[in-house]
């Protein structure tokens, strides 16, 4: 349900970016994530097995997913455009796999390597376009893709890690949108450029965004605290083929193509193969 949830608020987000810019919106969609995760809090959250070291933790993911992550993608759009970002994100699960092994010591199957691998194929194959590759692209650019997608997948880690020490979700997902959500706002009130009026269906498809978005990290994290990462890192960077379905069936902007058939079988592949390789064992 996470992947489901960051693929639909990738279509609602695009809608908003029709009316705001990407900054503005990330103003907009983090910090309403967490006055719904703040409002939330007094009838779920459970200080049992509460941990200071754990809130560094989640503090620590805060500060770097989704608001780090947000920014990353932005420059990395305006630069490479949409889709060389799009298929060099989807190497995030390689990252939280590699990341897992070194620092939660987690034995990574090979059946894991293998979906990830798969996964990170598929969404490429899903995003990309050759008429959309800008023809300005500087090999070092690709700093911005990859940077975002390394900051993804170590916050999966250091989530993970977070979890172990304190086992709630919910106070995992409250922490780091507001630590979020002080990063957005600084980066949006620091910058200098000119920013486009706002508009109340650009506020409305922002906060819906930001609703999905943490629901989506929500369920990621309630994932983590029952599974290995290398069983969810995978299965939450398939969120593309949900965007790409609905994409093409709600906003009619792009065809869906022969290669992204491929790209879509490819990736459902990959994690059913995980999922009963996981149940199997």
């Amino acid at each position: 349900m996470s992947s489901v949830c960051f693929g639909v608020a990738l279509v609602t987000g695009r809608v908003g970016l029709r009316l705001l810019d990407a900054r503005s919106g990330a103003a907009i969609s983090v910090p309403t994530a967490t006055l719904l995760f703040v409002i939330a809090a007094p009838f779920t959250i459970d200080f049992e097995g509460f941990d200071a070291r754990a809130v560094l933790l989640f503090a620590a993911v805060g500060l770097f997913f989704p608001a780090v992550v947000t920014i990353l993608t932005f420059r990395s759009n305006e630069l490479l455009g949409p889709t060389i970002t799009s298929a060099v994100s989807g190497t995030a699960p390689l990252f939280a796999l590699l990341a897992a092994g070194l620092f939660l010591g987690e034995r990574v199957p090979a059946e894991a390597a293998v979906a990830a691998a798969g996964v990170v194929a598929g969404v490429a194959l899903l995003s990309w376009r050759k008429s959309a590759v800008r023809k300005t692209f500087v090999g070092r650019s690709l700093l911005w893709p990859i940077a975002g997608a390394l900051v993804r997948g170590l916050a999966q880690v250091a989530a993970k890690a977070g979890l172990l020490v304190w086992a709630s979700p919910f106070a995992a997902s409250l922490i780091g949108y507001l630590m979020s959500s002080a990063t957005v706002i600084a980066a949006d009130r620091l910058r200098q450029s000119k920013k486009r009026r706002l508009t109340g269906k650009g506020i409305a498809w922002f906060s819906a965004t930001g609703i999905l978005n943490g629901s989506a990290v929500l369920l990621m994290y309630a994932a983590l605290n029952t599974a290995p990462v290398w069983t969810v890192a995978p299965i939450v960077a398939s969120y593309p083929l949900i965007t790409a379905v609905l994409g093409a069936a709600v906003l009619h902007d792009e065809k869906f193509s022969l290669q992204a058939a491929a790209g879509a079988a490819i990736t459902v592949a990959a994690i059913v193969y995980l999922v009963r390789s996981h149940t199997g064992a």
